[in-house]
């Protein structure tokens, strides 16, 4: 291969060089009136209108290797196979570069074997979309939606379930990988110029993850060995996830260190949820995790999650560190600070002690306590486990599935309901074991049912509360009946259901009422139930 010339002495002058022709229009083999170019801290994306070109810059960062152009090409061809996993219609080809750095030219016509081109550089060609549509941008101008959020957190799910776990004989995943990516962070951001300002706060969050790390590391084998260890996307932020044709298509996974995309699923979503709290968008972040969670069922996980938050808030300072050194103005080099001083500025948040809580609902059918427990959860940060969704799960069944059972028969006979009321209380123990406030999402109408939930609490010795949701008779029915017409929720209560549900519950006792909070849809106020129940988490 040719590589860059060598009459000069810096492959990232070379590199300069080359992008720097490669922006005029006649470059290109087909009509190309402005070229746009966006740089990163690892590469370069020449914009055409049409298509976009990348290039890796040819930098060694300990944790990526771009200094060669064999392994420029060999990172490029892995950029290609594994972003078509999740955005095949973006990923069209690796393609050469030949000619010189000052007349350089893109050879993609397809036609010519690529190993027959004397290339001085390669580039993945993709469609060009707007930069408009990546959520960062969308999120900053107040354009992304409650809905825009479910339907990325449904994709991310999907792909989590399809990915390929880890080997037992390889070494992604292992504490010792986990702790030596971890520690590098740290080297790096205190190898940076500015590292001093914040050489206090960087001390305060090693030993803090030192501390996590060596709580966990045993659990961190635990889950590698049930195979939630999988071939990810690795770097899953808003940047790196586009709004096309009114869908979440999410790019640019990790191609240059498999140590970094081979990981635990719940790394990588806690990247996307630290992002979008980050961002000041900790509602959207709650909703994301939750939701993650009803779908996958991964609660346990949520033991590890604040390692991973911090982590990867650590990476983003790291990456803003690189930037501000690369950064050829003063006012571009400050951005890029700023940048790293919020994220360690969360990464300081992060590791503070949640108010944990258990919140239970109560209610019958109708009286809006999921449409009241999700307002609650993305405004608390609490995690929301469903009776709907675990007692399907625990039949076997998806969350949407119909099962035609009867009141207090099949899958609602009396054995499933208390079998599903005693998975909720292990699922609680869970979240609140990992540090988190619980939101029980059940009708609770037996006083049994109460019970073992304010046991749980006081075994715990966390403040338990009883969101009871009410609604006058005629509201109640039209809700049912709506709902089932949709057929968008877990629920299956008909008629039928409600009816036998307000002839059959125990009334809420005087000591029960004293932890009561009651919400009536037609009455109430949302946001002075939010006030009441205030304890928030991010």
């Amino acid at each position: 291969m040719a590589g860059f010339d060598a009459n000069f002495a810096d492959p990232v002058d070379e590199q300069r060089t080359l992008v720097q022709a490669l922006q005029d229009p006649a470059r290109y083999p087909y009509p190309v009136t402005q070229v746009t170019l966006l740089e990163t801290h690892i590469s370069y994306v020449l914009l055409t209108g049409t298509f976009a070109y990348k290039i890796k810059k040819a930098v060694d960062f300990g944790f990526l290797d771009f200094s060669t152009l064999e392994q420029r090409r060999r990172f490029c061809d892995e950029e290609l196979r594994l972003n078509r996993r999740l955005a095949s219609q973006l990923y069209l080809a690796v393609v050469p570069i030949s000619g010189t750095l000052c007349e350089p030219s893109i050879d993609d016509d397809g036609c010519t074997p690529i190993e027959a081109i004397e290339a001085i550089e390669y580039a993945v060609k993709m469609v060009e979309f707007p930069q408009s549509s990546l959520l960062d941008l969308r999120l900053a101008r107040g354009d992304l939606s409650a809905q825009q959020i479910d339907a990325l957190t449904d994709v991310v799910a999907s792909f989590h379930v399809q990915a390929a776990s880890a080997s037992s004989g390889s070494e992604f995943g292992t504490p010792t990988v986990i702790w030596q990516m971890a520690a590098e962070n740290f080297s790096q951001l205190l190898a940076a110029p500015c590292a001093v300002v914040d050489a206090a706060r960087l001390a305060t969050l090693e030993a803090w993850s030192r501390n996590e790390y060596a709580r966990l590391e045993a659990w961190f084998d635990e889950r590698r060995r049930a195979g939630f260890v999988r071939e990810c996307h690795g770097d899953l932020h808003l940047g790196n996830i586009a709004l096309i044709d009114g869908k979440p298509v999410i790019f640019d996974c990790i191609e240059f260190n498999p140590l970094l995309r081979w990981i635990d699923v719940v790394n990588e979503v806690a990247f996307l949820c630290m992002d979008l709290a980050e961002r000041g968008r900790a509602d959207f972040a709650n909703r994301f995790i939750n939701r993650y969670l009803e779908t996958c069922g991964d609660y346990a996980g949520l033991r590890c999650l604040t390692f991973y938050l911090v982590y990867r808030a650590l990476v983003r300072a790291k990456v803003a560190s690189l930037r501000a050194v690369q950064e050829t103005s003063a006012a571009a080099a400050r951005r890029q600070l700023a940048n790293r001083a919020q994220y360690l500025a969360f990464a300081g948040r992060a590791i503070l002690p949640r108010h944990r809580q258990l919140l239970l609902m109560h209610g019958v059918s109708g009286t809006g306590k999921t449409w009241v427990s999700q307002a609650v959860l993305e405004h608390l940060g609490a995690l929301r486990l469903r009776s709907d969704v675990e007692r399907k799960r625990l039949c076997g069944l998806p969350a949407l599935a119909r099962s035609a059972s009867a009141v207090d028969c099949g899958r609602y006979d009396e054995a499933t309901t208390h079998a599903t009321y005693q998975r909720l209380v292990e699922r609680a123990r869970e979240v609140l074991g990992a540090g988190f406030p619980v939101l029980v999402d059940a009708a609770c109408l037996r006083r049994w049912q109460r019970e073992i939930f304010r046991d749980l609490a006081a075994q715990l010795d966390v403040p338990f509360r009883i969101l009871s949701c009410r609604a006058d008779d005629a509201t109640l029915r039209r809700r049912i009946v709506a709902r089932q017409r949709s057929g968008g929720d877990a629920s299956e209560a008909d008629l039928a259901v409600l009816d036998h549900q307000l002839q059959n519950n125990d009334a809420l006792s005087v000591a029960e009422q004293d932890v009561t909070i009651v919400f009536d849809s037609g009455r109430d106020s949302l946001e002075q139930l939010l006030a009441r129940c205030a304890l928030k988490v991010f």
